[in-house]
């Protein structure tokens, strides 16, 4: 147990011997006036009274939850003028906020602004069974046929595409850009 409860406990037991508060304060090498306070709670509220009482703290400068929000948000628009990507601090500049907050907030939703992912999404309805029909072909090419596979090369610097945040396997958000595949069958 902690040792402040193992002292508070001791305390207890000697009070209960019917010890004076002066001789337990030099047994246990605490102040009177803090084995008296201890014995009083003890009295009046048993087991519990040897607890510390919950404590306010210092008050949130920040509400979590909408600056959580704020901040998501703003990772949704472009980033500043002469920025390729949001960091921290350009977020905390733009949000009149602190940049350990938006830190704490980013690490805890597990979003790391530097890493970045790519993922396909075909808008294809039948993509599945093309898809299927063009590795059937690969697998079983038809006689006297040639199969030529035209692909868009992703390392290619396009102008603009999508941006976006996707979660990985391991619960991290991070930032991607979206292809967008469109499939034709000739």
């Amino acid at each position: 147990l902690e040792y402040r409860m193992v002292q508070r406990a001791k305390l207890v037991l000697l009070s209960v011997e019917g010890q004076p508060d002066s001789e337990i304060a030099k047994t246990l090498n605490m102040d009177p006036n803090t084995v008296a306070t201890w014995r009083k709670r003890f009295i009046s509220q048993g087991m519990e009274g040897l607890f510390d009482l919950k404590r306010s703290g210092k008050p949130p400068k920040y509400d979590v939850d909408s600056t959580r929000n704020k901040i998501l948000e703003l990772l949704e628009k472009p980033p500043p003028i002469g920025q390729a990507t949001w960091d921290g601090k350009s977020v905390a500049k733009e949000l009149g906020i602190s940049d350990d907050i938006v830190w704490r907030i980013l690490r805890t939703e597990g979003i790391q602004l530097q890493r970045q992912r790519t993922w396909c999404v075909s808008t294809e309805p039948q993509f599945a069974q093309k898809a299927a029909d063009v590795i059937g072909l690969y697998l079983d090419p038809p006689k006297n046929a040639i199969v030529i596979s035209i692909d868009e090369k992703t390392s290619i610097q396009a102008l603009q595409r999508p941006n976006g945040y996707v979660y990985t396997k391991n619960h991290k958000i991070v930032r991607s850009i979206k292809s967008t595949y469109i499939s034709a069958m000739v």
